[in-house]
This record gives structure tokens, sequence and C-alpha cells, in this order.
């Protein structure tokens, strides 16, 4: 009778150590699982700090399969403006000023060139911006500025931080805008609205001028 009580003792001992080992086990498990997911969301982003970072952020602002051929220009990280890469296809890209908070680069077809170096030139004169629209509104109407391609796009890459990922190149928070060129178009001719009718949707902006765009502002990208 007494070597049968030692028996039961002994196994309900075993069993009670394998179901806390068994338990160790699984929390030790889940507990590594989900270290090794938080280290696997942690983005390593970095301050912008050199001219090719430069150039790699903001050449994001173009479509992905044309960043190669992009021309870049823009400030470089000692102030100056300068071609920082030179490129062959239909795109120019004017990089972030990195004097300035945040981030800003923009991609445009290059029709529009004429239009934007104009706008840059009046800036450096010290022209304020109704003052720039008006100049650019009354050449344009003359002739005298070319206005690019009807339809010719911007794409746009802003946020509020100037830190990236130099793995991805992609900046902390940001997202896209796009504009769509249609000089002198109207909501009538376009059949759009003047002010965005809810998110998401594209409207028509300063319709019947020579800045007449259609604006389209995608969702931000939510992260799981």
């Amino acid at each position: 009778m007494k070597k049968f009580l030692l028996t039961i003792a002994l196994i309900g001992t075993f069993i009670s150590c394998k179901t806390n080992t068994e338990k160790n086990t699984d929390n030790s498990t889940s507990s590594e699982t989900t270290e090794n997911s938080a280290k696997e969301e942690t983005t390593n982003y970095v301050p912008i700090d050199s001219d090719e970072a430069l150039i790699a952020a903001s050449l994001m602002a173009a479509p992905a399969e044309s960043r190669d051929g992009c021309k870049v220009i823009g400030y470089n990280m000692a102030g100056e403006f300068v071609t920082l890469k030179e490129g062959d296809n239909e795109f120019i890209v004017l990089a972030d000023d990195p004097k300035k908070s945040g981030f800003s680069a923009a991609c445009y077809h290059k029709s529009l060139e004429p239009f934007m170096a104009r706008g840059r030139e009046l800036r450096a004169e010290g022209k304020t911006g109704p003052e720039i629209f008006d100049i650019r509104e009354e050449e344009a109407k003359s002739g005298k500025l070319d206005m690019g391609m009807p339809g010719a796009t911007l794409h746009i890459y802003y946020g509020e931080s100037d830190r990236y990922d130099p793995e991805t190149h992609e900046v902390e928070g940001a997202q896209y805008r796009y504009v769509v060129y249609l000089p002198f178009a109207t909501a009538e001719s376009t059949g759009l609205p003047e002010q965005p009718i809810g998110s998401n949707h594209p409207w028509i902006m300063n319709p019947g001028t020579h800045r007449a765009h259609i604006m389209i502002s995608p969702l931000p990208n939510k992260k799981e």
C-alpha cells in the first residue's frame, strides 16, 4: 500500500513539473515572438545629412520605375542651387530644401520646367506669391510663358519629419499628393468640383487661370 501511494505521489510530481515546464516554454516562446516582431517593426530613421541621402529621399517623389532616369535639381547641403543628379527621362525632381523644416520634394514632367523655373526666378527677385501668380498669368495668356503639355503632372512627397530610412529611402510619415496641370480649365470643362467633396476625391484648383490643376490627395497608408 505504501509503495502504491509513493508511486502515485511521484507520478503527480512528474506531471506537475512537466506542466510547469510546458507553461514556461510557451511563455518564453510568446515573449520571444513579441520581441522579434517589435524588432522587425522598428525602422532605423536617421537625419538627412548628406547630398546622397537628400537625392535618395527626394527621388521618392518620382514613380518607382522612373527614379533611375530622373534629373534632380535643388539646394545641396551647402545651400547652393545645383544639379544634384543628371537624368535622361521625362521627369525632373526638385529636391527637398535641407534648410527648411520637414520634408517636401516634387517630381514634375519636364515640359513644366519653364513654368517652374519662372516661379523660382521671381521668388529669387523677392516677389510675393500673389505677385508671382499675376506675372505668370499675364505671361501665359500672352504666350510668353510656356505652360507645358496639357495634363502634365506634378508628384509631391511631403511630411513633417526630415528623417529617412537608409534602406528604403522613405521619409518618416511622408505621403503623396498629385497635381495634373490643365491651364485655363474650369469645373464645367472637366466635370470636377472646385472644392474637395470627400476624402481622396479629385477636384480642380485655380479654375479658369493659367495655374488650373486637378488636385489628388491619396489617403495616407496605415502601417499595421
